[in-house]
């Protein structure tokens, strides 16, 4: 008996480490290059998983009274501490009255088209809760207006938000409104007919500051692929389903993550080029990628996260098909400093939730 409970304990003892090796090939995908690797790069989306997995080991060594064998999982969470801090923050919020005075509010939201653009009394729910919040700068993705009388026009839109005198709007779908002056606006070529990246030059005080507004590269995840997703985790099916749709989604995360990890290289230099010539640098909008992707780290190589310098919890942006990811950011060059960025899903009137933080600069 007490060779069988030995026998049992190795067993275990040998899946703990193999999920620990797992969890830190998650935690430090975002290093490997997407578009040579997009399946390693990937691995960022189970991290939680093995997380998860790592922190039930650890309790039942705990449990077992396995005191040595209890450090297995501890150190798996040291060594990725950084990365679990980057995915999971758990800063304090800073009251209102502590804030600075000289501070921006800066809101990006994916408006999914603004949910087919639909009026309720000439109104729509997301364009209502941007004036409630009433930040400084919006950047909006998926912004494609309409001509139909029926649904919000541009028209409407502009009367809605007509107390942002400076506005840019650039096909196919990001939008910037802003109550200081856009001094200039200017695409970013990274060759995608469906998604892009706007760089404008805002006149904030004596500062002309460097604002990127992103959609990254979509992982063209048909309603069908997403229900299939679901439904996997939901319903008992043969291996050979469950199989073939995860290799097809795979297929399409891979394509998508070499876009993204080229997009990104390019988004990148355009920072480089602002910081040179001494500018701030804010970049937001929709990544489609987490907090562990290489098109994040690239990302922030020289900008810092807002979510997780001033942010708290998983932050979790995507709220669709149980894809449940913070795939929205703000990043700021290391001469801001952030403010209680939030990821607010008190409206889930998109399939994202907006995120929005205050910026300052450091004295």
């Amino acid at each position: 008996m007490r060779k069988l409970a030995t026998l049992f304990t190795t067993l275990l003892a040998v899946l703990n480490l193999l999920c620990v090796i797992l969890l830190l090939c998650a935690a430090y995908s975002s290093y490997v290059d997407g578009e040579i690797h997009p399946a390693r790069a990937s691995m960022g989306l189970v991290f939680p998983v093995f997380a998860v997995a790592n922190l039930c080991f650890l309790v039942l060594w705990l449990l077992l009274r396995k005191w040595y064998l209890s450090l297995l999982p501890i150190l798996g969470f040291l060594v990725c501490f950084p990365p679990l801090r980057l995915y999971c923050p758990l800063n304090a919020r800073t009251a209102e009255a502590d804030l600075p005075e000289q501070r921006i509010k800066l809101l990006t939201y994916n408006v999914m088209n603004f949910n087919t653009m639909e009026k309720v009394d000439g109104q729509n729910p997301m364009l209502s809760y941007i004036l409630r919040q009433n930040p400084d700068i919006v950047c909006m993705q998926e912004f494609v207006p309409t001509i139909n009388r029926k649904y919000l026009t541009q028209e409407d839109i502009d009367e809605l938000l007509e107390s942002y005198p400076y506005k840019h709007i650039q096909p196919p779908g990001l939008a910037c409104y802003s109550k200081f002056p856009i001094l200039s606006a200017l695409p970013i070529d990274y060759g995608s007919r469906t998604n892009g990246s706007v760089m404008y030059e805002l006149l904030i005080g004596t500062d002309t500051v460097t604002l990127i507004n992103n959609h990254l590269e979509s992982n063209k995840l048909s309603m069908s692929d997403r229900e299939t997703f679901e439904t996997t985790l939901q319903v008992q099916q043969k291996p050979e389903e469950i199989g073939n749709a995860f290799f097809h989604l795979l297929g399409k995360l891979n394509e998508a993550v070499q876009k993204r990890s080229y997009q990104a290289k390019v988004v990148e230099e355009v920072v480089r080029e602002a910081q040179a010539k001494g500018r701030h640098v804010i970049v937001c909008g929709d990544f489609n990628d987490s907090p562990l992707s290489n098109a994040h780290r690239i990302l922030t190589q020289n900008l810092n996260d807002a979510f997780s310098e001033s942010g708290r919890g998983l932050g979790s942006s995507f709220n669709q098909n149980k894809f449940y990811f913070r795939i929205d950011n703000i990043l700021v060059s290391h001469d801001l400093r952030t403010y209680n960025c939030t990821v607010d899903n008190s409206i889930s009137s998109s399939d994202h939730y907006p995120m929005w933080c205050y910026i300052t600069k450091k004295k």
